[in-house]
């Protein structure tokens, strides 16, 4: 369990920052932008769930879940794995959690009518949080893809694969809220020429 007795330490005073291994890098890191905007998309969907809760009980529930799977993914990219490492000595996401959000996407699209066009971010209040949850779990998963990729750094499959389907979660949940409401908000295009 996480105590925090103290809240400040100084020891960030320098641009720098300790991974979970205890190595220190600097702040500008994509490792450290990675987990960072994982944890800019947890408080976004903090404010979805604001404005959501009134509207579904059980996407609050679903939403309260992703929330603590977030910090699970961010503590897992905040220790980077190292070859020998012993199965179940660090948190790790898992297939498990990328299953279960499959089950729940699959659930909220059931009731919804297929899409004719694409969608414009807005409707609801809670379907537009959710829609700018979706873009900010893109961008982190862009950096995550990055950070494996182009920086050669280990990232698991299960953490891409989970940070990918929560982007679909978040754009069916944010479908589920306007269907409860007006509809979504349908891009016509070239409806301004």
């Amino acid at each position: 369990m996480v105590v925090l007795n103290r809240i400040y330490t100084r020891t960030g005073d320098e641009g720098t920052t300790a991974l979970g291994s205890g190595e220190r890098r600097v702040k500008s890191d994509l490792r450290i932008a990675a987990y960072g905007t994982v944890d800019e998309c947890n408080a976004a969907i903090g404010l979805a769930r604001l404005a959501a809760v009134s509207e579904s009980s059980a996407l609050d529930a679903m939403l309260g879940r992703i929330q603590n799977d977030l910090f699970d993914l961010g503590a897992d990219l905040a220790t980077p794995a190292v070859d020998g490492e012993a199965e179940g000595s660090r948190l790790r996401m898992v297939q498990a959690q990328v299953d279960r959000l499959e089950r729940e996407i699959d659930d909220l699209n059931a009731a919804l009518q297929p899409l004719r066009s694409f969608v414009l971010p807005g409707g609801t209040p809670a379907a537009t949080h959710l829609h700018l949850a979706r873009t900010i779990c893109r961008r982190a998963e862009r950096q995550m893809v990055e950070l494996k990729v182009v920086a050669e750094e280990p990232v698991s499959a299960a953490a891409l694969g989970y940070v990918n389907r929560l982007s679909d979660f978040l754009f069916v949940a944010s479908r589920h809220c306007n269907s409860l409401r007006d509809g979504d908000v349908l891009w016509v295009p070239g409806q301004n020429r």
